[in-house]
């Protein structure tokens, strides 16, 4: 199937998923997020492929969701179909932990919001030396969501999850790899190198038993998530018409 956002690569065992919108800083809006979405779930029946590296553009991962984008921030008439669409983040991260595959997520630049939240869903995670990570949800009057809090507090811990989410402040690679948030440090372009390398190795190993312990050890610690997570875009519909948070996306929006 043809993409207009997302090109896969295929090289024998390892696959790897690239998606740049080339603009807005390679923002998610609705349709790069349904592409993500279903490319997730065309691998769940791959027997061939056991690994999967997920990779923004060449400079940046993403800058989260496109504030700028009007079908995001529309209000529908039918109830049923804005819940809908307030929930294909969750269904896109949820996706992409699903996947039998090992993931590995590349990290370029910066991730931002929806860019965490859906590389918290991969199983390791490469940041570029210079790159850094920010959840600024709060900070513009919205949850965390897209099922990202309870893996957050899962690798990280309640107090730094607190940190990260509340405060709002960028994590710069030596922080994150401290915390535990990602698991390899690379030069600066070469964190699809360094995913290829994990990739592979884990490609090398037997093919149903990596896929049956990943599926076990996502088991026992993804076992709340759902319960703790269920509502959040629910919850984003709530929070993102209150007027604090209204005010606060109109002053990010202008600069101030």
């Amino acid at each position: 199937m043809r993409y207009d956002n997302v090109e896969i690569e295929s090289r024998e065992a390892v696959s790897i998923v690239r998606f740049d919108r080339k603009i807005n800083l390679n923002a998610f809006n609705q349709d790069l997020i349904l592409e993500l979405t279903d490319v997730a779930r065309r691998f769940q029946d791959d027997l061939s492929t056991r690994a999967v590296v997920l990779s923004g553009a060449a400079k940046i991962f993403s800058a989260g969701i496109d504030l700028k984008d009007s079908e995001t921030w529309q209000r529908l008439d039918d109830d049923l179909a804005m819940r809908e669409q307030f929930y294909r983040g969750v269904r896109l991260s949820k996706a992409w932990e699903e996947m039998p595959q090992i993931t590995v997520a590349a990290i370029e630049g910066m991730a931002v919001g929806a860019g965490v939240a859906l590389a918290l869903a991969c199983d390791w995670r490469v940041l570029a030396r210079s790159a850094y990570l920010h959840v600024p949800e709060v900070k513009i009057g919205l949850n965390l969501q897209w099922g990202a809090l309870p893996r957050l507090i899962t690798l990280v811990g309640p107090a730094r999850a607190k940190r990260i989410v509340l405060l709002c402040e960028k994590m710069t690679g030596a922080q994150a790899l401290d915390w535990g948030l990602v698991d390899e440090i690379a030069d600066d372009g070469k964190t699809v190198d360094k995913a290829l390398e994990l990739a592979s190795a884990a490609a090398a190993m037997p093919g149903a038993t990596v896929r049956m312990v990943k599926e076990a050890i996502n088991a026992t610690a993804n076992a709340l998530h759902h319960a703790s997570a269920f509502a959040d875009a629910d919850q984003s519909q709530l929070t993102r018409s209150f007027k604090d948070a209204v005010a606060a996306r109109k002053a990010f929006a202008s600069g101030r």
